[in-house]
């Protein structure tokens, strides 16, 4: 076996061994037209006004007119999820007669 192969160290500065396609990759910024191929995607988008802890027989003797408090107080922002992941807090708003939400602040991937 010969010695004529040696690995880079790890300090090295001149062993880059990324792809071309990864170091030279675009430069110009992408826009929502570059999606456009996932616009017909479905998603599941739900809007989380709060939450409730109790035990099932309470849950049980829940009836028409029943008042749940949740763990949110009023005006205080609502979760947006899209496919069980949170994207966005907002606010409920009303649209004609209808009820629906506006996005306040876009919550960072982790």
């Amino acid at each position: 076996m010969s010695d004529d192969f040696s690995l880079p160290q790890l300090g090295d500065t001149d062993g880059d061994f990324a792809p071309d396609s990864i170091r030279d990759g675009p430069t110009t910024p992408k826009s929502a037209a570059d999606l456009e191929q996932l616009f017909d995607v479905p998603v599941m988008v739900s809007a989380v006004l709060g939450a409730a802890r109790m035990p099932i027989g309470d849950l049980l003797r829940l009836g028409p007119g029943t008042v749940l408090e949740l763990d949110r107080r009023v005006g205080e922002a609502i979760d947006i999820y899209v496919n069980n992941r949170l994207v966005a807090r907002g606010e409920v708003v009303l649209v004609e007669d209808r009820l629906g939400v506006t996005m306040t602040e876009i919550v960072k991937g982790e």
